[in-house]
């Protein structure tokens, strides 16, 4: 365990990025060194909030021990790479990149300084998920949704990296098993990239999922169903309810009964618990819970969604 607080700086200080950059300054076991932003006056706002102060990337290379990197997806391995190759331990947003090559660079580019690397899935922290992950025993069938309203902040990238990498991500760390077919649809509806979605994913152990991502709905909806042997599960990431159906013999008759209740689940800040996940990883030498070569795989299949659907 480091002896001294672990000194953290943020890259992009917009909407999310501020999130961070106030989550950092309340945590008891890191120092926020500073942010920095292409927006100064952004980036001024925010350090006066935060109680830090602004630095160039350059100045902030040299000062910190980890960093999130909250910028276009475009940028990442333009921003990334000068604090990978000098060791920087890096929470970088999801998706990893906009390219598998991109990605892989970033990997290897951790790899080589030995810098732990955490992609910012951040459903994977969700209370629900997880009371999800910990009641499944062998999925066979999933459904994953994704809804909501249109957003002018996350139209860099389509909605299959936006918001349906977070389902793919999701369904493949609860099917431990490759995926050996994708169909997928979609249309651009909003704007010059693809708006809605819905993609078919089949795996080797003969699992399957379904998943459909929208961002011109006109109401939020997030909701995953799981078909196993006997069970049933259903969650509603909005209203964070997890409900379960399981057969059980039945006394009376020949065929079980299903008996339906509720799980109860502890609510959590899903960033709150990203980033204090991330900087455990680092104080205590651990893997990431989505590490690079995770974020990089549920980039490799979003990817091949899209290009199902162009391909048409």
């Amino acid at each position: 365990m480091m002896a001294n607080k672990l000194r953290v700086g943020v890259v992009g200080v917009g909407y999310l990025g501020r999130f961070h950059t106030l989550i950092y300054s309340r945590m008891d076991n890191v120092e926020l060194v500073g942010v920095s932003d292409s927006d100064l006056q952004q980036a001024e706002q925010v350090a006066a909030e935060a109680g830090t102060r602004v630095l160039s990337i350059e100045d902030m290379l040299d000062q910190v021990d980890a960093v999130s990197i909250v910028v276009p997806t475009t940028l990442h391995l333009e921003i990334a790479r000068p604090f990978l190759q000098k060791g920087v331990h890096m929470l970088l947003e999801k998706p990893i990149s906009s390219t598998v090559e991109e990605g892989r660079e970033i990997v290897d580019l951790a790899k080589e300084s030995g810098a732990t690397l955490q992609i910012g899935h951040l459903e994977r922290y969700n209370a629900g998920i997880m009371a999800l992950a910990e009641h499944i025993e062998q999925p066979r069938f999933i459904d994953a949704q994704r809804m909501g309203g249109f957003k002018a902040r996350a139209t860099d990238v389509d909605v299959i990296s936006d918001l349906m990498i977070h389902d793919i991500d999701i369904i493949m760390s609860l099917i431990d098993s490759e995926i050996t077919s994708i169909s997928a649809s979609g249309t651009a509806v909003l704007t010059d990239h693809l708006d809605i979605a819905n993609a078919r994913l089949e795996f080797a152990n003969g699992a399957a999922a379904n998943v459909t991502a929208s961002r011109i709905s006109k109401e939020d909806s997030r909701r995953i169903r799981v078909f196993e042997p006997k069970h049933y599960l259903s969650l509603d990431f909005i209203g964070q309810r997890l409900e379960r159906a399981t057969a059980v013999p039945s006394k009376e008759s020949e065929w079980d009964e299903i008996v339906s209740d509720v799980v109860d689940i502890d609510p959590v800040m899903p960033l709150d618990e990203e980033l204090a996940s991330f900087v455990d990883a680092i104080i205590y030498n651990k893997t990431p819970l989505v590490d690079g070569e995770t974020g990089l795989k549920a980039l490799d299949v979003a990817l091949q969604i899209k290009q199902k659907i162009e391909s048409e």
